[in-house]
């Protein structure tokens, strides 16, 4: 991995270390609903982070756009989990509407991640 794959692998892997942590608060946590969906999202969006990468990395993906999903993954799920781990815990949210950006941010990743792979590459 070369240039930004490093660090994006790197945050990926922190990100699924939370999302285990808040599964395992999940379920000993009373009304820990939220604590679980975010669990989710992270661990989810972390594996498909160091996906985004080895696709690029491999030239299967153009780099880019590939590398701009990456990105959309990482701050929309963690906007997403971060907003509902501090509803759990503060009683408030990031800021009115974090959790809904953080879901669009991903779901726009996801867009990007198809575009990225059907936009044709120089190694084919």
């Amino acid at each position: 991995m070369t240039g930004a794959g490093k660090p994006l692998a790197a945050v990926a892997a922190l990100m699924g270390a939370a999302g285990v942590v808040l599964a395992a608060l999940s379920a000993h946590e009373p009304d820990a609903a939220r604590l679980g969906s975010a669990s989710n999202m992270l661990l989810f969006h972390a594996v498909v982070i160091i996906g985004s990468v080895l696709l690029v990395n491999s030239g299967f993906a153009q780099r880019h756009i590939g590398l701009i999903a990456a990105l959309a993954f990482v701050a929309g799920a963690g906007l997403f989990a971060g907003d509902l781990v501090l509803r759990q815990f503060a009683g408030q949210g990031v800021f009115p509407m974090a959790a809904p950006t953080g879901g669009t941010l991903m779901i726009l990743g996801w867009l990007a991640l198809a575009i990225a792979t059907a936009w044709p590459t120089k190694a084919g």
